[in-house]
């Protein structure tokens, strides 16, 4: 649809040039046989950038989560997370189908657990209650608007459970957004957790890929389950090259992305019939809600898309758009006046 302006998500972008040309170039060997030179680049240098032993590239995020659930846990036990997680919505049940791990899920306002909402949800060891093992938290947060977790928060989290001997992993899809919109380094949110993973195909215009990182004995374990769950790749090079130019020339020019969020924002906040959620856009994704006078969500999409713009409709009456790499200031503003006189057609 190269004529429409696609909000629907970061992982619409194409791969630019320069990163073509990167994946072109790349030196490539046998992952499984552990001789590919730019996915063992790669590897350290996420390792690096989130300050820890290792790292294990992975074709997707999902893939990445699962991946960390299976080998932080055991059949039985239960991890803690958010309500509207990205674990729970959109990771097809994963959890429990491959892990045979429970899902405790804590209502949180936009995602973010306050440590409150905590206090006394690990359960005892005893013969009648699955395990709590492992806690999960999710930054920059997708169903929350692209909410980000405050440094202090996930700290005091991070802190909390360890002392009550919980594992704890960070699903950091968009993490660089966070880091990028606050100034704290990937390394200090890292820092919290035992595990992180990271996406390449989101807002920072990589085509395929994640990569999961941690203790080096633990990633050792991680690339076993990976090959269990079908993960093991071989030339896949050409792969890590184009997440490598991704972080060497996609994560400052985030800022962009957030930019032009807020100037859709700024918008739709003035137009009869239309909320935004969150109040105040904080990266990337922004929600519209729609008066049910104003007609369903499904219907103004469509319309949108009469018009020139591409948006996720993600139920009756709310509206999903996110920014990312391949819309610029100039396609921003145009889709901002698509979706004024869409809302103004609407409210006749």
């Amino acid at each position: 649809m190269p004529d429409l302006i696609d909000l629907r998500s970061d992982t619409v972008t194409r791969p630019t040039p320069a990163m073509r040309a990167a994946i072109a170039a790349a030196e490539v060997g046998d992952d499984i046989f552990g001789d590919d030179p730019t996915i063992n680049r790669l590897q350290d240098v996420v390792a690096d950038l989130l300050g820890k032993e290792a790292a294990l590239f992975m074709p997707t995020g999902s893939m990445s989560n699962q991946t960390a659930i299976k080998t932080h846990t055991r059949p039985g036990d239960e991890l803690i997370c958010d309500a509207n997680a990205h674990i729970v919505h959109y990771e097809t049940g994963g959890p429990a189908a491959l892990s045979g791990v429970m899902c405790r899920t804590i209502e949180a306002e936009g995602g973010l657990i306050e440590l409150a909402q905590l206090e006394g949800v690990p359960r005892g060891l005893n013969d009648h209650n699955p395990h709590t093992t492992l806690l999960c938290l999710e930054n920059t947060h997708n169903r929350g608007g692209g909410r980000i977790y405050p440094i202090e928060r996930v700290e005091a989290i991070g802190a909390w459970a360890r002392r009550q001997g919980l594992a704890r992993h960070l699903d950091g899809a968009r993490l660089m957004n966070a880091v990028v919109a606050t100034g704290v380094p990937a390394r200090r949110w890292a820092d919290c957790f035992d595990t992180v993973s990271i996406c390449f195909s989101k807002g920072l215009g990589a085509p395929v890929g994640s990569a999961l990182a941690g203790p080096a004995d633990f990633i050792k374990r991680a690339r076993r389950n990976r090959k269990m769950l079908g993960g093991g790749l071989r030339q896949s090079g050409v792969l890590a090259a184009a997440a490598l130019y991704a972080l060497e020339h996609h994560v400052e020019r985030l800022a962009e992305d957030h930019r032009h969020a807020r100037l859709l924002a700024e918008t739709a906040a003035q137009l009869p019939g239309l909320s935004l959620w969150p109040d105040v856009i904080e990266t990337n994704i922004l929600y519209l809600k729609l008066e049910p006078r104003f007609g369903n969500a499904a219907d103004f999409v469509h319309r949108l898309k009469v018009m020139g713009v591409l948006a996720l409709p993600t139920g009756p009456y709310t509206v999903r758009l996110v920014t990312h790499l391949d819309v610029s200031r100039e396609k921003a503003e145009t889709a901002a006046q698509v979706i004024a006189d869409a809302a103004r057609e609407r409210a006749g």
